[in-house]
């Protein structure tokens, strides 16, 4: 009796050979949310050394997170996060909310609408596809051309109305500033960079696009959104929309009237009681003067 061999498949030359290149893998949802949220929490503890003169304790925390992977493991989970699947750039709802208004006034894609994107990780964001605006891009840690390595609380002022924008993005970046008067002092700062009320290029700026993780005006101590809100009209600002996600809140502020001669002050108080509470906050100085 003859017996048929068993064909074995023919193996290509890549199947053949060890990968010289591997593609790097998914950082999944899980480890992104954890590494992100790690990263906050030590910066904090850094600051908080800092502000205290303890130079070997910042010390350790700097190794801690160099451990991690430092600031461009953190870019690196937050892209991962800007994934279609993984619910996309928030630039998207920036979109959504201005096209409308855009095509309701016949504004074209010409680039005129002049943008700075404060914490910019990609150049290729709704914002930036879409034509409509004039964009300059800053980060700490700039990660490829197009993007400005630049600190926006060391970004020197505008000298005149040319270097000012008609909308300011910051897009999960006042989170990361480690305390609560830093926070308030990046807020009064996008004053300086904007457009008067009175000069901007279209009835829907001069404006600031802010993101937050939800749980900071959700699940916070210091903070809601009533207190946001009025923390902004304090400095001039008026919210035109808003949408909370489970995982995301996203506002589009007007800026409504000139730089207030005067602010006033705002302390980190507790309005929410609860062990699972977080501690975002936002403080403010008071009076510019």
């Amino acid at each position: 009796m003859t017996i048929k061999k068993k064909k074995r498949p023919v193996k290509t030359l890549s199947q053949g050979r060890p990968p010289t290149i591997q593609k790097s893998k998914s950082i999944s949802r899980k480890a992104t949310r954890g590494l992100i949220n790690t990263i906050h929490q030590l910066e904090k503890k850094k600051a908080q050394a800092v502000a205290k003169g303890d130079k070997a304790t910042a010390a350790i925390v700097d190794a801690e997170i160099a451990a991690l992977g430092g600031i461009q493991k953190y870019q690196q989970a937050s892209l991962q996060g800007q994934r279609n699947d993984r619910g996309g750039d928030s630039s998207r709802v920036l979109m959504e909310w201005l096209k409308p208004k855009f095509h309701a006034s016949g504004l074209t894609a010409n680039g005129s609408v002049r943008m700075l994107e404060v914490g910019a990780l990609s150049t290729t964001n709704e914002c930036s596809k879409s034509g409509f605006f004039d964009m300059e891009r800053i980060d700490l840690n700039s990660q490829g051309d197009g993007i400005l390595q630049q600190d926006f609380m060391k970004r020197p002022l505008p000298t005149d109305a040319t270097q000012t924008f008609d909308i300011i993005s910051l897009s999960l970046v006042l989170n990361f500033v480690p305390d609560a008067q830093g926070r308030g002092d990046m807020l009064l700062r996008t004053l300086d960079f904007l457009k008067s009320h009175t000069t901007a290029s279209h009835d829907a700026f001069p404006c600031l696009f802010l993101v937050l993780p939800a749980p900071c005006v959700t699940n916070s101590r210091y903070m809601d959104e009533t207190l946001l809100e009025v923390i902004m009209n304090a400095l001039g600002y008026t919210k035109t929309h808003s949408k909370i996600t489970q995982k995301l809140v996203y506002y589009l502020w007007r800026r409504t009237s000139a730089v207030p001669a005067e602010i006033p002050v705002f302390k980190k108080v507790e309005i929410r009681s609860g062990s699972t509470r977080n501690n975002f906050s936002i403080a403010l100085r008071g009076s510019m003067d």
